[in-house]
């Protein structure tokens, strides 16, 4: 098997780092605020999350608030907020 080339400008996660991935907030002050999000998606969808939760529910909710989540950000990047 040959070994692959990667351009040394071509940043990549090894296994080590992305095992350390304990997907908590690069800014632990927006803990409260993703929190409420998450509840009110849950709320919207009258989905009660937890161990009996499927799957799919969990990750309709974690989409969910990426989805508002990456429209918040392009709201500020349009607005010349960084």
């Amino acid at each position: 098997m040959q070994k692959t080339q990667v351009a040394p400008e071509a940043p990549f996660i090894t296994r080590a780092q992305k095992s350390d991935n304990t997907n908590q907030p690069v800014a632990p002050q927006a803990r409260a605020a993703l929190e409420q999000m998450k509840h009110e998606i849950v709320a919207k969808l009258g989905i009660t999350l937890g161990p009996d939760a499927t799957a799919r529910q969990n990750g309709y909710v974690g989409g969910e608030i990426t989805k508002r989540l990456v429209r918040i950000a392009e709201q500020q990047l349009s607005k010349g907020i960084h």
